[in-house]
């Protein structure tokens, strides 16, 4: 199958081929061309995973659909296949396969699917003894055997309900519920899934601290090799550091198609047709909200010319409001105002913590005139009433009055 094929696949069966090409080596011993394929399958899958934006590291295991669970498996299978690899520079191809281990054992501990004792013996380093090491291993292979035993049995059951399905389709015309069985069957899917990453995690452990010795010992052995030529030393140092620094830069390269994903698909539509085959991920796509018509199809999708032709292509429309845009366009209209009301509360806190704020407001230019004529009617109003004390009504009016 050729790289274009590769790229036109949907994810789905991206990932069943490369599931299959990891079951082969692990069964068997396969060519090494077989292997470069199943990487290049996985890695294509691996991309196109990013691209979907199927995970985020804002939810858990109960967040993830059980469609989506069995991704998760995708660096671990790449791990495993990139260590069967058969290449002159070993310690290079131990490195990226320790890269991916460790990429898959993170997600999953963020996914919370990593034991409690896995954890705490990772936090505790690597400085342990030999009795805590062997009830590491201990508990890791019980875990193991676990794992297994519990994906037999729901292989067993899946193949037992299979069969008295069908006997009992045979015996009895009625028809059996369909809801009861796709329930059981999506529930023990999930189940299943759950149980192989538990066990690749068990796994996963393992090969890494193999990995590592494997690591040490091929490091030792080419330090011997250089301390014997004296000759060739200055050119081989140079050669690993040249090495080192490719492998770094790969390394590099790869760490940031997960530290900074490729864009996002924001139109839920089009991620469908992807996952489902029905479009590329290298596509071109600007999801505009279509807004659905009813009428007749001679009409639909053409401008109306006459009065006539307009009145006939409103036939058959729906007594509600129809959409003007579509969720994705309404949530990054929504995120583009709380943007904007984020930026306005920013500048509020500024100018709230600036100088002004602290110094008091300052008046404005007619503020003081205002001021010295309100102090002025002030003290004519009590001059005012002063006057009024001194001079009671009708105390100059005594000698008019007959009384007076």
């Amino acid at each position: 199958m050729g790289e274009l094929n590769i790229q036109d696949m949907p994810l789905p069966a991206l990932f069943e081929q490369g599931r299959k090409i990891h079951a082969l080596t692990s069964e068997s011993s396969i060519n090494k061309d077989t292997v470069r394929k199943g990487c290049e399958i996985l890695s294509v899958c691996e991309e196109m995973i990013g691209k979907l934006g199927l995970f985020s590291l804002n939810e858990t295991k109960e967040d993830i659909s059980t469609t989506n669970l069995k991704h998760i498996l995708v660096p671990y299978y790449l791990a495993e296949l990139t260590e069967k690899i058969a290449e002159d520079d070993r310690i290079g191809v131990l490195k990226a396969s320790q890269a991916k281990l460790k990429e898959f054992i993170s997600f999953c501990e963020t996914m919370e699917l990593v034991p409690e004792d896995e954890i705490e013996i990772s936090t505790q380093g690597g400085a342990s003894s030999f009795v805590d090491q062997r009830a590491k291993k201990i508990a890791r292979f019980k875990r193991q055997r676990a794992a297994e035993s519990k994906l037999l049995e729901l292989k067993e059951r899946k193949e037992r309900r299979g069969r008295s399905t069908k006997a009992a389709a045979l015996s009895s015309p009625v028809e059996t519920r369909e809801d009861d069985v796709s329930d059981d069957d999506g529930e023990e899917e999930r189940e299943a899934w759950l149980t192989t990453i538990s066990l690749a995690l068990c796994k996963a452990f393992d090969l890494l601290e193999m990995l590592k010795k494997e690591k040490e010992m091929l490091s030792t052995v080419r330090e011997k090799q250089l301390q014997d030529g004296e000759k060739e030393f200055s050119q081989l140092i140079l050669g690993e550091r040249t090495q080192k620094a490719e492998s770094w830069h790969r390394d590099a390269a790869a760490r940031a198609r997960y530290t900074k994903p490729a864009a996002p698909i924001t139109c839920a539509t089009f991620a469908q047709d992807v996952i489902e085959g029905r479009a590329k991920v290298s596509q071109a796509h600007e999801h505009k909200h279509q807004p659905l018509l009813f009428g007749p199809a001679s009409l639909v999708g053409q401008n109306p010319t006459t009065e006539r032709e307009r009145i006939a292509a409103q036939v058959f429309q729906p007594h509600y409001r129809l959409p003007t845009m579509s969720i994705e366009e309404a949530g990054l209209t929504e995120m583009n105002m709380m943007n904007k009301w984020q930026e306005r509360n920013v500048k509020l806190m500024e100018e709230a913590n600036s100088s002004w704020y602290k110094d008091g407001p300052k008046s404005r230019p007619g503020e003081d005139e205002e001021e010295d004529d309100d102090d002025a009617a002030q003290d004519k109003a009590r001059a005012w009433d002063d006057w009024k004390d001194d001079n009671p009504r009708g105390a100059g009016n005594k000698k008019l009055t007959p009384c007076g």
